[in-house]
C-alpha cells in the first residue's frame, strides 16, 4: 500500500524546549552549531534495506547524542584535535555517529568508500592505502566485514589504529574536555572522484561546506519544511555527503535511504521507494535515470511521482536523450519533466557551482559540431540540422549566490559568449586546498583566487554550459574531438549499453594523436565480433569524421571513478601499460566465459 501521508511534518514541537519549532534553512557557523539546531525538531534519517524495508531511524536528536558520546571515545583513544580519521562510508547510523562525532571532537573526518568497487579486493586495499597515506591518517573506523582489508591497506601508513564499530561502541567516554571546530577551522577532507591509487583529499573548511549549504538550500533547491529527501548516493561521494547528508540536516529536513549496491541491485526500488514516501527531492547522475527508467519493468503505472518536484542530475555530462526516456516512461506515474533540475559542481568546489532554474523545461542548447570542433564556438545550428552535423548541450544553469564562473582560453584570457574554453569558479565554497600538497594546490587555485576546474564549456547569457574535461579533449587533424561523442554513437549498437565503451587519444608515429575505442565486448562468434568492430568504426566514421582503432576488450575493463563515472585517463593508462589487451580467440575465451555465467 502506498503511503500518501508520510510528508515530514511541517511544524513540530521542540522535543526540548517545548516551543514551535522553526525551520531554519542554513545559516549556521558550523556543522556541529546546525546539528544542535537540528536536533529539536522530529525529522532525521531513515534506512532502507535492498529489500525495501525501513532498518533503522535516526532522528537528528538521537543523531546529536550519539555523535557527542562519539565525540568523547575518540578522545578516550588519543585522538586530539587536528588529527585525521578514516571512516568506512557505509549508508547507515554509525557512520553518521562518526562523521559528526569528529565535528564534537575536533577531529577531521576522511569518509573513504565502502564497497570494494571493480577491480577486486587488490584495487581496494590500494585505494585504501592511498587515501590514509594521503591525509596522514592517525586511526580509521571501518566495518567488522571490512576490516582485513583495512589492515591490509594501513600497512606501511602512519594510521595506526583500526577501529571497528564495535570496540568504539565499547569504549569507554573521556572525561576530558573536548572541543568542536569553529568556524575557522577545518570540516573534513573529500577525495575527489578520479582519485586513484594517488588520491588527492580536498580540504573543506566549516566556512565553505556552509557557503555552499547555502547556496544549494536556498538558491539552488528553495528547501521548504514540507520537503522529504532521498538518495542512494554514496556517502564518500561529495553528492551524497554534502547534498544528502549535510545539508538536509542543515535545514531539518528528512533523508531516506538506500545503499549504492542495493540500488545497482534494483534500481526501480528508488522509484517505489520514492512513490512510497512522497520524496520531494532526489538526486543522481544522468546513467542513474537511465538505469531506472530500463528496470522498471511496465510497472510504472502503480508508482506515484507527482509529490518529486525535483529530480536533480548532476556528476556527469547531462544527457538530453536519457531524460527525455524517463520523462515518457514516468509520466504514467505522474512525473512532471520539469522536475528535472540540471546543475554543475565538484569536490573542489564542495559540491555545487550552479543550477539551472527549478520548474522550468530542461534547457538544451543546439550548436554546429564542426565550429565546436574547429573554431571552439558554440554556433546554434538550425532545426533542420541533421543529427551528425549538430550536438546538443543541457544549460546547467546559473552560479550560486556570490560565486563567479569564468570561461577561459589556453592564456588565461576571459572568453566571450558562446567561446569555448575551460570554466574558472570563484566564491566561498572554494576548497581551502588539497591536503598535504601544495603544488597542486597552487596549480589548480590562482593568485587571483580562482579555481581551474578542468572541465570545457561556455557561457549563455550568465548560464553555463557544459561540453567535456579538457583533459579528455582528442586532438585529431588540427580538430578537437570530444570522446563522449564517439562513446554514445558506438553505445547505440546493439548489445552495447551505456559504460561500454572508452574513447582517448594516444600519440602517433606521426605526433599526432591517434584515436583509440575500447569495446567491452560479450560476444563469442568470430563473426559477431567482427560485425561490431565494423559497426563502431562506422558509426564513428560519420559522427565525427574520425579513423579509430577499435579494440575488443574484456567486460569490465574500463575504469571507473568512485562515483561510477568512466574514467578515460585511468582506462588509457591501463591500455598504454598493458593491462587492458585486445580480447582473446573465441576458442580462449568460451570456457571462462561460461565458468563466470555458472559463478
Amino acid at each position: 500500500m502506498k503511503v500518501q501521508n508520510s510528508r515530514i511534518v511541517k511544524s513540530i514541537d521542540a522535543a526540548v524546549t517545548g516551543l514551535h519549532f522553526v525551520q531554519q534553512i542554513g545559516g549556521f557557523s558550523t556543522i556541529s552549531e546546525g546539528l544542535d539546531y537540528a536536533a529539536g525538531c522530529d525529522a532525521g534519517y531513515q534506512f532502507y534495506s535492498s529489500r525495501g524495508v525501513l532498518q533503522s531511524v535516526l532522528k537528528y536528536s538521537e543523531l546529536q547524542a550519539r555523535a557527542k558520546s562519539v565525540a568523547r571515545k575518540l578522545a578516550s583513544l588519543g585522538l586530539k584535535f587536528g588529527d585525521r580519521l578514516g571512516i568506512v562510508a557505509e549508508t547507515g547510523p554509525d557512520f553518521m555517529a562518526v562523521f559528526f562525532g569528529c565535528q564534537y571532537a575536533g577531529v577531521i573526518p576522511c569518509p573513504m568508500p565502502y564497497s570494494m568497487y571493480i577491480g577486486g579486493k587488490d584495487a581496494y586495499i590500494s585505494r585504501v592505502r592511498g587515501m590514509l597515506s594521503a591525509a596522514k591518517a592517525n586511526a580509521v573506523v571501518t566495518t567488522v566485514e571490512l576490516e582485513e582489508q583495512i589492515r591490509a591497506g594501513a600497512t606501511g601508513t602512519k594510521c595506526k589504529q583500526i577501529i571497528s564499530h564495535a570496540l568504539l561502541e565499547n569504549t569507554p567516554e573521556s572525561d576530558s574536555n573536548i572541543r568542536a571546530f569553529g568556524p575557522d577551522d577545518v570540516a573534513y577532507i573529500q577525495y575527489s572522484s578520479g582519485s586513484t591509487s594517488e588520491p588527492k583529499g580536498v580540504l573543506i573548511s566549516q566556512r565553505a561546506i556552509m557557503a555552499n549549504a547555502n547556496g544549494i538550500l536556498r538558491d539552488g533547491l528553495k528547501i521548504t519544511s514540507t520537503d522529504r529527501a532521498f538518495s542512494w548516493l554514496p556517502l564518500y561521494h561529495d553528492m551524497g555527503l554534502v547534498g544528502f547528508c549535510l545539508a538536509p540536516m542543515l535545514s531539518q529536513v528528512s533523508v531516506d535511504f538506500i545503499s549504492t549496491t542495493a540500488f545497482a541491485r534494483r534500481p526501480a526500488l528508488w522509484l517505489k521507494l520514492m512513490s512510497d514516501l512522497g520524496t520531494t527531492v532526489s538526486y543522481a547522475p544522468t546513467f542513474g535515470y537511465d538505469l531506472a527508467a530500463k528496470r522498471i519493468n511496465g510497472d510504472a503505472s502503480s508508482l506515484d511521482l507527482s509529490a518529486l518536484r525535483i529530480a536533480g542530475i548532476g556528476g556527469d555530462m547531462v544527457r538530453p536523450d536519457v531524460l527525455n526516456n524517463f520523462a515518457k516512461t514516468l509520466q504514467v506515474a505522474g512525473f512532471n519533466a520539469n522536475a528535472f533540475l540540471p546543475s554543475y559542481g565538484m569536490a573542489e568546489s564542495t559540491l555545487a557551482v550552479s543550477f539551472a532554474q527549478i520548474g522550468e523545461p530542461v534547457r538544451v542548447d543546439t550548436i554546429v559540431r564542426e565550429d565546436m570542433k574547429v573554431k571552439n564556438i558554440a554556433v546554434p545550428a538550425k532545426a533542420s540540422s541533421e543529427g551528425s552535423k549538430s550536438r546538443s548541450f543541457v544549460v546547467c544553469g546559473r552560479a550560486l549566490d556570490g560565486h563567479t564562473i569564468e570561461v577561459r582560453n589556453d592564456h588565461g584570457q576571459v572568453l566571450k559568449q558562446r567561446e569555448i574554453g575551460k570554466i574558472y569558479v570563484c566564491g566561498p565554497s572554494i576548497m581551502s586546498g588539497y591536503y598535504g600538497r601544495a603544488e597542486e594546490t597552487e596549480t589548480a587555485i590562482g593568485s587571483d583566487s580562482f579555481l581551474d576546474t578542468g572541465d570545457m564549456g561556455y557561457l549563455l547569457g550568465d548560464e553555463l554550459v557544459i561540453t567535456g574535461r579538457a583533459k579528455d579533449l582528442i586532438l585529431h587533424n588540427g580538430r578537437n574531438v570530444w570522446p563522449q561523442d564517439l562513446e554514445w554513437v558506438a553505445e547505440k549498437i546493439a548489445p552495447l549499453k551505456s559504460g561500454d565503451v572508452a574513447a582517448f587519444a594516444v600519440e602517433g608515429e606521426d605526433g599526432d594523436d591517434e584515436v583509440v575505442v575500447l569495446v567491452e565486448c560479450r560476444l563469442a562468434g568470430t563473426e559477431e565480433r567482427s560485425s561490431i568492430r565494423r559497426e563502431v568504426g562506422k558509426v564513428v566514421h560519420q559522427s565525427a569524421g574520425v579513423d579509430c582503432k577499435i579494440v575488443l576488450v574484456p567486460p569490465r575493463s574500463l575504469q571507473f571513478t568512485s562515483s561510477g563515472k568512466l574514467s578515460r585517463a585511468g582506462t588509457r593508462q591501463k591500455y598504454l601499460n598493458g593491462e587492458i589487451a585486445e580480447i582473446e580467440t573465441p576458442a580462449e575465451l568460451e570456457p571462462r566465459v561460461f565458468l563466470q555465467a555458472a559463478q
